[in-house]
């Protein structure tokens, strides 16, 4: 352990791993921002605070059982010339998840009448939101963790930098949620990035990689003018009322 402390190539290899972890955590992120929004503010504030410790935990058992997770890439069905490992089977489920939940949710945004037919008990509200988050935990988890093994090889590192961005993740959560459910049309926008992950998800799965630094680039873009039609608005607003 000391010399870890004492490395300093142990030390950019944590930084550069929690940067990319926090990085791979915004998945997480948008997707409780908006899961949560379909609750009230005291059950979604417990929901989210959930979902982050379930993201946590998960990482730290997968990192406790790095043999079994590392021949999860091991092939298990050939289709044609087509390898599938367990991880690209999780990966091409996971993907059609969000796929299938982000349009459902942009479906009942449109369809105020369905929105209206499908309210439930706070109590089974709730439990369907802690289980759609376990799903998406865990398939996060995955990719998360194996890019961890693969960038390096101390179990400590890889554990410090999962914790750190998991509590990256806690801090920013919060504001995000907010954010979403105070501007609606930002709704849309995080429903449409899930739409986008769940798709390079499953081309991840099928070995069609798209490079994230597309993804985020245009995420982080898209959320720069919807960050600026905001604020028009809020001026515009204030303009109108003086």
């Amino acid at each position: 352990m000391m010399e870890l402390l004492t490395s300093p190539e142990a030390w950019a290899a944590l930084l550069t791993l929690t940067a990319l972890e926090i990085v791979l955590g915004i998945d997480n992120v948008i997707f409780l921002s908006v899961i949560v929004s379909r609750i009230p503010e005291p059950q979604a504030t417990r929901a989210r605070q959930i979902g982050l410790l379930l993201a946590l935990v998960f990482r730290i058992l997968l990192l406790s059982i790095l043999v079994w997770l590392i021949g999860l890439t091991a092939p298990v069905i050939t289709i044609k010339n087509l390898a599938l490992s367990w991880r690209d089977i999780i990966l091409i489920a996971g993907g059609m998840f969000l796929i299938a939940k982000a349009t459902h949710e942009i479906h009942t945004e449109v369809d105020a009448h369905q929105h209206g037919r499908e309210e439930r008990s706070p109590a089974s509200a709730f439990l369907l939101v802690i289980m759609q988050i376990i799903v998406i935990d865990m398939v996060f988890s995955l990719d998360s963790i194996i890019t961890a093994i693969g960038m390096s090889q101390d179990l400590e590192i890889m554990v410090a930098a999962v914790v750190i961005a998991c509590i990256v993740m806690y801090v920013s959560s919060g504001p995000v949620s907010r954010f979403v459910a105070e501007h609606p049309t930002t709704k849309m926008l995080a429903l449409a990035f899930l739409v986008l992950i769940g798709v390079a998800l499953v081309a991840d799965g099928f070995k069609f990689h798209i490079p994230r630094g597309y993804i985020y680039f245009a995420i982080t873009f898209s959320a720069a003018v919807e960050f600026f039609n905001v604020l028009a608005k809020r001026n515009r607003r204030r303009t109108a009322a003086k």
